[in-house]
C-alpha cells in the first residue's frame, strides 16, 4: 500500500521528515487492524517529497502544505470508522511533526482504490481474494 507524502520544505522538522512516513505505515495498519500482519507490514510502502513553499499553492497563494495520498486494494478503507481513524491520525501526526504554524486546515489526505486484480506485489497480481487470503494465512 504506497503512501507519498508532500510536504512544503520546513513544514516537518528533520526528525519529522524522518519518522512521518514509518508512523503513517502504523497508522494505516493500526486502521484496519493489521498491526501485527506478517505480510501486510511489509508491504506499507511510502515516499516523502518535500518542494519549496513557492511550488505549493493553497487559495491561490504560497503556503505550507501537506498532501498524503494512499494507494490500497479496492478491498481496504470500506468501514466508514477506518476511513475516519486513518485520516485523523494522518492528520494529527502531521500536527504533531510539524516545525512550526501550519494550521490542520492545509493538511490533505485522500485515498484511491486499485482495480480488483491489478494489485502487484513482487510481480504477481493479487485480487481482492488473493489479498484476503494472504492477509489471512499471515494472522494465524
Amino acid at each position: 500500500m504506497p503512501i507519498s507524502v508532500q510536504i512544503t520544505r520546513g513544514l516537518l522538522t528533520s526528525a519529522g521528515e524522518r519518522e512521518l512516513l514509518p508512523r503513517l505505515a502504523q497508522a494505516l495498519l493500526d486502521a484496519h487492524g493489521l498491526a501485527d500482519n506478517s505480510f501486510m507490514r511489509p508491504n506499507v510502502v511510502g515516499h516523502l517529497t518535500v518542494c519549496e513553499e513557492s511550488a505549493a499553492y493553497v487559495g491561490g497563494k504560497p503556503q505550507s502544505l501537506a498532501t498524503i495520498a494512499v494507494i490500497v486494494p479496492s478491498l481496504a478503507f470500506g468501514d466508514r470508522e477506518v476511513q475516519q481513524r486513518f485520516i485523523a491520525a494522518a492528520t494529527r501526526l502531521v500536527d504533531e511533526l510539524k516545525a512550526g504554524p501550519h494550521p490542520k486546515e492545509r493538511t490533505f489526505v485522500t485515498v484511491s482504490h486499485a482495480v480488483d486484480g491489478a494489485w502487484g506485489i513482487a510481480g504477481r497480481a493479487y485480487t481482492n481474494d488473493d489479498l484476503g487470503q494472504a492477509i489471512g494465512a499471515a494472522a494465524g
